[in-house]
């Protein structure tokens, strides 16, 4: 669970900075993390991660419009907790940060406070069974109150049986996920998602099917990273027979495309390998660009001869 949420903005001239923040504990977003999250995403990374012994900080672009910052929302959680359930509600995060957006940074600090009680209230939901019980037990006991008792009863048949089905499905779905198992896990994650439905939890049920999707991209997503990695390993073994400076061209653009589909498999041991890559390659291709020029020199001087 994130025990800290953040905003901040890229200006090109100014490079980042904070515009509101709020924190459950006492780690907090440092100047290190914020100017390696602003590098990642600078080049061109939607979704940018950073860690360091004890937390790991995720942030992401907001797609918001008829600004010349950009704008980025950034969370703090523990190492080795997984990012999906973020990912699954970003969407919904954003389009209530975005609605409120305000230049009085107390103002938006209240509103990263709410949404960051909003996600921890909504998590906790889903990993306890007796919280959807309990407001389940109010809305039966309103609608006794009403004199509802038709409805009411349909809602005690629902309490008896939903919260306990939900979280089973939850825990099951995120067990699928750790095993890799993802076409299981993304339909246990659906079949939350209608559980959530019938006792009207909407948002519940969006962002569950939602997390179902992303987990379902994963197996076409490391389909896509294997056949990359074929990619390079071909053009790179062409050097000898090929103009080096068009191999390194034609390896980089195959490099990039592989950072970003590897950070949609949060791979990110292997984005630091590529990301090393491409900078040699990167400085391999203005040396053989340098070598070409001084050949054509060379050329010149031997026409004289």
């Amino acid at each position: 669970m994130p025990s800290g949420i953040f905003l901040f903005e890229i200006d090109e001239s100014f490079g980042p900075k904070i515009v509101a923040d709020y924190y459950l504990s006492r780690d907090k977003v440092t100047p290190e993390a914020l100017k390696i999250l602003s590098e990642k995403h600078t080049k061109d990374l939607i979704d940018a991660t950073y860690k360091t012994e004890n937390i790991r900080y995720y942030s992401s672009k907001m797609k918001v419009e008829g600004l010349k910052e950009k704008i980025y929302l950034g969370f703090i959680i523990k190492p080795n907790e997984d990012i999906v359930s973020l990912k699954s509600v970003f969407e919904e995060i954003e389009k209530q940060i975005i609605n409120n957006l305000s230049k009085d940074r107390r103002k938006m600090q209240e509103q990263l406070q709410k949404v960051l009680t909003s996600i921890l209230s909504l998590m906790e939901k889903l990993k306890e069974p007796k919280i959807i019980q309990e407001k389940i037990n109010e809305k039966t006991k309103a609608l006794l109150d009403q004199g509802k008792l038709q409805d009411a009863r349909y809602w005690i048949e629902l309490g008896e049986k939903i919260p306990a089905q939900l979280s089973n499905a939850v825990k099951e779905a995120e067990q699928f996920y750790k095993q890799k198992l993802y076409k299981k896990s993304k339909k246990s994650y659906i079949k939350a998602a209608e559980l959530a439905n019938q006792i009207q939890e909407i948002e519940m049920n969006h962002i569950l099917l939602r997390k179902g999707e992303v987990i379902g991209d994963i197996p076409l997503y490391i389909k896509e990273q294997e056949a990359l990695n074929r990619d390079i390993k071909k053009v790179l073994e062409e050097l000898e027979v090929r103009h080096i400076n068009i191999v390194y061209k034609n390896v980089l653009s195959i490099i990039e495309k592989n950072i970003h589909l590897s950070n949609k498999l949060e791979d990110y041991v292997f984005i630091d390998t590529l990301e090393n890559l491409k900078e040699v390659c990167f400085t391999a291709l203005n040396t053989a660009i340098e070598l070409a020029n001084i050949d054509k020199e060379i050329k010149e001087f031997v026409k004289n001869f």
